[in-house]
């Protein structure tokens, strides 16, 4: 049985009150009880009256009624339970999906992904240059309509999740700046919500590879955590802090790859010196093995390999060396601000963990202050790009869950019009 810690099912209830009136605290409830199968991934019964404080006979007509919008599935009992009757197991259902987008200068990543944190159907569209945001489009268009043939008739996409390296606005999605895909200011999420006749939602990459680390992965449970993120666009990072994700005042919180680590360093795309990002990049690491164009999603698996030749690999271990060195540089002033009890490491800054176990912790440990640093662990992301693609999904799916049966009310709605070739603005997040 899926246990439910306290702290984790608190994050998911905080923030939310009970409505004044039958129909508020019904939606409230709706969300309540999808929010916790989708983030356990299943969950029974007896687990969300428990949670949630609601009687059986109330959970059970909920569930009904988010089983008739197509959004969970009732299962075989839950046998692991110890006392009692075996409850019944809510899972996510797998006909709703969200489509998942990461653009990068090298490749565009396009998955559809379920309620639960499933990807279901990945594609990677390798380019030879940094896509212009019309190019994005177009191959997103192209890879939806392949996928979109092949779906079952109970399956359906609610919405659009992009996930970008670089600034984001929150409210309207468009690409403030993304500096190693030279562009500024590209309203990408309309233009694709255009494309698409779907809800699009974006964010930056490393703030929704937080989300999902926090949601699903090595973050689960943890109050506070830090998840940096190392992509051939550079370095980011996300916040959770007391259970939530940091924004900040405008919404760019996070900047972690902009951290000053080496006074009168590598100039950054930012305008300084000396910056996290443009002192550890993933082209040093693939120019110290000579890795072919095209294969750089092996990185790692080369990394390792060449790593047990003793002769072969003395110059790459002085890259990873440094790399580790200028990583606990950065780490140490994060920590020291933000406290986290958790510091989750994806993209290629996983190479610098395995490859010198234990050296960033012992470099931190002798960098950091006491208090702060201590009791913080080092934790891997997946391998692969598949926190950022569930973060990514997880923007799409979030108005569904805040509001299940509105939400899929307006879905219906936009996809009569467009059926019935009425205008419908673009609708984007």
């Amino acid at each position: 049985m899926t246990s439910l810690p306290p702290e984790r099912s608190r994050r998911i209830l905080t923030g939310t009150n009970l409505g004044n009136n039958r129909d508020s605290t019904r939606q409230h409830n709706l969300s309540t009880v999808l929010g916790l199968v989708h983030s356990l991934s299943g969950v029974s019964r007896s687990q969300l009256t428990r949670a949630t404080g609601l009687n059986r006979s109330t959970i059970a007509a909920l569930v009904a009624e988010l089983v008739q919008l197509g959004l969970v599935v009732e299962s075989d009992l839950d046998q692991a339970q110890q006392y009692g009757r075996p409850s019944i197991m809510i899972q996510p259902s797998p006909g709703a999906l969200a489509l998942a987008v990461n653009p990068d200068v090298d490749v565009v990543t396009v998955a559809l992904v379920s309620l639960g944190g499933h990807i279901v159907n990945a594609v990677r569209f390798h380019t030879v240059r940094a896509p212009s945001a019309a190019e994005v489009v177009n191959i997103v268009s192209a890879i939806y309509a392949g996928m979109r043939t092949s779906l079952p008739a109970h399956q359906r996409v609610v919405g659009v999740g992009l996930a970008i390296p670089g600034l984001v606005d929150p409210v309207g999605g468009t690409v403030i700046d993304a500096p190693h895909l030279g562009w500024r200011d590209e309203p990408l999420a309309a233009r694709l919500s255009e494309a698409l006749k779907l809800p699009v939602l974006a964010a930056n990459d490393a703030v929704a590879g937080a989300r999902a680390q926090a949601t699903f992965g090595a973050g689960c449970g943890v109050s506070d955590l830090i998840y940096l993120y190392g992509g051939a666009s550079g370095i980011g990072g996300g916040v959770i802090s007391g259970g939530r994700l940091i924004h900040g005042s405008t919404g760019f919180a996070g900047q972690l790859g902009h951290t000053h680590v080496r006074t009168g360093g590598v100039r950054c795309t930012c305008g300084s010196n000396g910056c996290l990002e443009a002192e550890i990049t993933r082209e040093e690491l693939i120019a110290a093995v000579d890795l072919p164009h095209g294969e750089t999603e092996n990185l790692e698996e080369v990394i390792m390999e060449r790593l047990q030749d003793q002769v072969q690999s003395s110059d790459l271990r002085e890259v990873i060396d440094r790399q580790v060195q200028v990583l606990a540089v950065g780490l140490k002033s994060v920590v020291n601000l933000l406290n986290p009890s958790m510091v989750v490491l994806g993209g290629f800054l996983r190479i610098l963990v395995r490859a010198a176990p234990g050296a960033l912790s012992e470099a931190l440990s002798t960098t950091a202050t006491r208090g702060p640093r201590e009791n913080v662990s080092i934790e891997l992301a997946p391998l692969g790009d598949d926190s950022i693609l569930v973060g990514a999904a997880e923007l799409a799916f979030e108005p569904l869950i805040r509001d299940p049966a509105g939400f899929l009310r307006l879905r219906t709605a936009v996809v009569e019009a467009v059926h019935n070739e009425i205008p419908v603005p673009a609708q984007t997040a």
